[in-house]
């Protein structure tokens, strides 16, 4: 009994370390972001944040991405946002039919603007800001239909989803 409720605790320690990257205020604001990328578009975003990678970080974004099924949206038009904070690591993975439709060099911008934000220390600015700029790729190329229905989740997840 007491071995479990020591993994308990380390449990509660690892979840509390992700949610520490942005606080509860910070998270609303990204949420905010997400809602308002996603308003005028069919297109789903997601943000996963993981105390640590022990893996390729791509490899593990797109693991990530299936365990959060964001591959089976309609049009194949979800969007991670992936951070990992042991090591450092960020990535952004679009589905196909995203990524089919934006510029070769699209996902490396707005990836290199999130991370020069994460350098001055602005985590949900950066990530609020490039949730902004994937929006508005989706708006040009999957605009939102009156039928479209939300089909991910707005809110953050945190920790290992294995």
């Amino acid at each position: 009994m007491k071995c479990k409720y020591v993994l308990s605790q380390q449990y509660l320690i690892y979840m509390s370390l992700a949610k520490k990257f942005i606080s509860p205020s910070e998270q609303a604001q990204v949420i905010n972001a997400i809602k308002e990328a996603e308003k005028n578009s069919s297109g789903e975003i997601r943000l996963h944040i993981e105390d640590n990678c022990k893996e390729d970080l791509l490899d593990h974004a797109a693991f990530i991405f299936e365990k959060l099924e964001m591959h089976k949206t309609e049009l194949r038009n979800g969007v991670l946002f992936y951070v990992s904070i042991d090591p450092h690591g960020f990535a952004i993975l679009g589905d196909a039919g995203i990524n089919q439709r934006v510029s070769d060099n699209f996902w490396e911008s707005t990836k290199n603007h999130v991370i020069q934000n994460f350098k001055n220390e602005a985590y949900a600015k950066g990530l609020s800001e490039g949730i902004i700029m994937a929006g508005e790729q989706l708006k040009k190329y999957f605009p939102y239909q009156i039928d479209d229905v939300n089909e991910l989740s707005d809110e953050i997840s945190f920790g290992d989803n294995k």
